[in-house]
């Protein structure tokens, strides 16, 4: 199921994630940088890039189940390696392996200008959708 197939959420409306999933087992998170999404530093607040991590690392799971099947974060690490000062944040999750029940997966995440800001690695439970039971 592609991301714009499964709908969107209040947090990333908030937030003004736009997602894209060129392909199967690939999705990009997107936020144009506004005041809110700053912390008290004037760079963008680390819970802002996990959600886009997060959320970028749900839809590429998404877009490789089946029928009946939906996902749940198990675990995700970020490691941030410069601050996120630019106007515009991309966040590309690819999905590593594909599991019966686990799915691992890849994240990196830019600014405006290419620039690396934060990479990150999860995995995601493949469970049966419970609204279908």
């Amino acid at each position: 199921m592609a991301v714009d197939e499964y709908g969107s959420f209040p947090l990333q409306t908030y937030l003004g994630m736009q997602l894209e999933t060129p392909e199967p087992g690939r999705t990009v998170a997107r936020v144009d940088v506004g005041e809110h999404h700053q912390n008290p530093n004037g760079v963008v607040h680390g819970g802002v890039i996990f959600t886009m991590v997060d959320t970028a690392m749900g839809g590429a799971t998404m877009s490789v189940l089946a029928d009946g099947e939906i996902c749940a974060s198990i675990e995700v690490q970020l490691r941030f390696l410069r601050p996120a000062i630019g106007d515009q944040l991309e966040a590309e999750t690819t999905v590593v392996r594909q599991g019966r029940r686990i799915i691992h997966l890849e994240s990196r995440v830019r600014d405006g200008d290419g620039e690396l800001i934060a990479t990150g690695a999860g995995s995601f439970a493949v469970i049966a959708d419970p609204s279908r039971a």
